[in-house]
């Protein structure tokens, strides 16, 4: 196909100029021109939020727009290269999952336009079908990265995102770097603006889609070289799409929930990006005046959280990954437990009980739950007897009837704390494990492995990577598919990868 050339500046867009539009803009600017600094920046109108957006829209969708050619810093360069590398592993890996056939399936039956490519299949569909695909891949298990703060899962869908758009326009893999950073910094900083986890409490919203939403907006918007005119315009079109509701929690499957946190939001992203470079227009600040997201979703937010240290603070840097392929509330436990373990080997048939401790918000969310890689009580159970928590153990939902499994599960206790609650989006475990001789251990993780606070190195990044991609690549293609991630800076093309993430 032939390539699609992005548009890098304002003179470039390819929205029609109009007498109406370059009179009312001009209109607009000669009556600003004539008015203080505070009449301009204050929105009078009856709903507007307070305090105003008018400059915020202005500095985001200018960073937004120069994004595309700015270099990022070296930290955050080196941690989106991990965090790519960690989310397209999380693709293939999950390529054998429940929502991962769901999303082959779809694909499949949408594969008219072969212009992107679905990872760990040999299928190419058009850039919105691939999205929502790898976006479910991404997030077919709890593999994927996580963002505390704004309490999110970026990778899964900003990385989709990123990729389709990337292919479509045939960008480079510096811009693809940059864009998936852009991702990180404006899906994260809008669900913290909203308030955060509570957020997502109090409103029954959730977090995942809104931030995955955005931010897969702003990665493909990056892709597409949108001025900062258009830039305004998309984050239009991605509030418009901004949905997703807590019941997610009720999902069994994982598939629905893949849906939710990945291929929706990837859609949607690539679909407002794709609209606006195609001609489309909408309402130039989302962010303030009559019936604005924030007046509709958190009307007590405060729009500069939206540009609350852009451009000095990279979100991808402040993401966690996560050493053990389970959900997020059950890492610090194994932590802890794989910590006693070093100190005071013991086999699993000594211990006489095992009491976990963490937040309540946690202890509902993998408490006796139905898949594995969300059960804390089984995942215990497993890391008791395999003295480790596979990739394969964490997806072995017939060992879940294990009478060996249940012999030690039997033992796990998990107890809500009140005060650990306190602590939360920080996520503190307490161990504490009683031996059959009476020896009593305590263990309390602070901070887990693959944490900000706690970050794991490149080797551990690629190790934990390669752990997954062999499940389906041989030895010398994982090898060559992470160095190709690990030197995205010098690929010309970012539709050099495809033969590296597909399997026949």
């Amino acid at each position: 196909m032939a390539n699609r050339q992005p548009q890098h500046s304002e003179q470039k867009s390819s929205t029609k100029v109009t007498r109406r539009g370059l009179l009312k803009g001009t209109g607009f600017a000669l009556a600003a021109s004539a008015l203080p600094l505070k009449a301009i920046t204050q929105t009078e109108a009856p709903g507007a939020t307070s305090p105003p957006a008018v400059s915020v829209i202005q500095e985001l969708s200018a960073y937004m727009s120069s994004a595309g050619d700015r270099p990022l810093p070296e930290e955050a360069l080196e941690k989106a290269k991990h965090h790519i590398l960690d989310t397209i592993a999380a693709m293939i890996s999950g390529a054998d999952l429940p929502p991962a056939k769901v999303a082959f399936s779809f694909a499949g039956a949408q594969s008219g336009q072969k212009t992107a490519t679905v990872v760990g299949s040999s299928l190419l569909c058009g850039p919105l079908e691939a999205a929502i695909a790898n976006g479910m891949l991404a997030h077919s298990d709890e593999t994927d990265d996580s963002h505390a703060p704004s309490h999110s899962h970026p990778g899964c869908s900003v990385v989709p995102a990123a990729l389709a758009s990337g292919e479509y326009f045939g960008i480079s893999g510096a811009r693809f770097l940059r864009a998936v950073a852009l991702g990180y910094d404006i899906g994260s900083r809008v669900t913290m603006t909203l308030g955060g986890f509570q957020y997502q409490m109090q409103s029954h919203r959730s977090n995942h889609c809104i931030a995955g939403n955005f931010g897969s907006a702003a990665a493909a918007g990056c892709a597409a070289g949108l001025n900062a005119q258009q830039m305004r315009w998309l984050l239009d079109y991605a509030a418009q799409q901004a949905s997703g509701v807590a019941a997610w929690q009720r999902d069994t499957q994982h598939i629905e929930k893949s849906f939710v946190f990945a291929g929706m939001p990837a859609r949607n992203g690539v679909t407002a990006a794709l609209l606006i470079h195609s001609g489309g227009t909408g309402v130039e600040d989302i962010f303030s005046g009559p019936d604005n997201f924030l007046l509709a979703f958190s009307p007590s937010a405060n729009p500069t959280g939206l540009i609350d240290k852009l451009g000095s603070r990279y979100e991808v840097t402040r993401t966690n990954i996560k050493k053990w392929t389970v959900g997020s509330p059950i890492q610090a436990p194994l932590d802890a437990l794989e910590n006693l373990r070093k100190r005071h080997p013991f086999e699993a048939d000594e211990v006489q009980k095992l009491d976990v401790r963490m937040a309540n918000s946690e202890a509902h969310t993998v408490n006796n739950r139905e898949m594995p890689d969300i059960c804390l009580q089984h995942m215990m159970a497993v890391m008791l007897v395999d003295k480790n928590a596979s990739f394969r153990a964490a997806h072995d939902k017939a060992r879940m009837q294990d009478p060996v499994i249940l012999r030690q599960r039997a033992k796990v206790q998990l107890v809500p704390d009140e005060q650990l609650e306190r602590l939360y989006p920080k996520r503190v475990a307490v161990l504490e494990l009683t031996l059959k001789d009476g020896t009593h251990l305590t263990e309390r993780v602070e901070a887990v492995r693959g944490t900000v606070e706690n970050p794991m190195t490149r080797d551990e990044v690629v190790q934990k990577a390669r752990d997954l991609l062999a499940t389906f690549l041989d030895s010398a293609k994982c090898t060559a598919l992470i160095d190709a991630v690990l030197n995205l800076d010098h690929k010309e093309d970012i539709r050099s990868l495809r033969p590296l993430l597909q399997r026949s």
